[in-house]
């Protein structure tokens, strides 16, 4: 596979968060070809709004004044970061933060979106769930997120967690290139129930990898009350540097998605992505 420059969109708050994802991707630079842009999101109902001039305009109802002191304040603050950091971009859209995020990577035609999470639990995350995990559910484009300093990191086991009786082919391209540019060893695990056949398992494991031609890759079973608890269990005895999982892009209060929960829960960086 023919390495190609990596689009990354890191959605910034200004917030240390913010700087653990670009110190992380910053670490990854070091052995491929990124590209890098910061984009804020400047909250703010639908009624406010850019003209082709740039300038602010609202409904009346919202003091245009302090919008325009906001979105100038956040400009300094990523022509500050440009400064510091040659060869990065930066953006700045006025709307919703999580909608915008999605809007922006995939009208952009990014490969990856590197959030720094603040995480969430309790009322909170039943109700809403973190902007991370809204952004996992909704955003086409593969999500990376981290809650602490990785810039240290290095990229030499890659886990990949699913239930492999789905082993159709999937939107695997960037798992792939990373594989290529580290040469990183790809585990695939799938968290069993008791009385799963673990030989069927690992079955459908082998028809994934040639569906989604995946040249090398260790299997692994591993029967635990849930996925959570399972990719938990699996880190602590095997130190993993990554975890990639899919996603069908549902959550909330009604439903309890594994990969959200892990977004917000698991001390270790996560790779989402959309299940076909």
């Amino acid at each position: 596979m023919k390495n190609k420059k990596i689009k990354v969109l890191i959605p910034t708050d200004f917030s240390v968060q913010s700087e653990f994802a670009y110190q992380m991707v910053k670490n990854l630079s070091q052995q491929s070809d990124l590209e890098v842009t910061f984009l804020h999101v400047l909250n703010v109902p639908d009624t406010v709004t850019l003209n082709a001039q740039k300038e602010i305009e609202t409904c009346g109802e919202i003091d245009v004044d302090y919008v325009r002191t906001q979105y100038e304040m956040a400009w300094k603050k990523l022509e500050d970061i440009e400064r510091k950091n040659a060869g990065v971009r930066t953006d700045i859209v006025l709307g919703g933060t999580t909608s915008q995020i999605v809007n922006y990577s995939e009208s952009n035609n990014f490969d990856l979106i590197a959030l720094g999470n603040k995480g969430t639990s309790g009322l909170a995350e039943r109700i809403a769930g973190s902007e991370a995990q809204i952004v996992a559910r909704n955003s086409t484009v593969p999500v990376l997120t981290l809650m602490c300093d990785r810039s240290s990191f290095e990229l030499n086991n890659l886990l990949l967690v699913h239930d492999f009786s789905e082993n159709n082919e999937q939107s695997l391209d960037l798992l792939k290139q990373f594989i290529a540019i580290f040469g990183t060893q790809l585990h695939l695990l799938q968290i069993a129930q008791r009385g799963d056949d673990h030989d069927e398992i690992k079955q459908n494991m082998k028809a994934f990898g040639r569906n989604n031609q995946l040249e090398s890759f260790e299997m692994h079973v591993l029967n635990d009350e849930n996925v959570e608890e399972g990719v938990t269990h699996f880190n602590q005895m095997n130190d993993m540097d990554l975890v990639c999982i899919g996603t069908h892009g549902k959550g909330g209060l009604l439903y309890k998605s594994a990969t959200e929960t892990l977004i917000n829960h698991l001390y270790k960086p996560v790779i989402s992505f959309k299940i076909q």
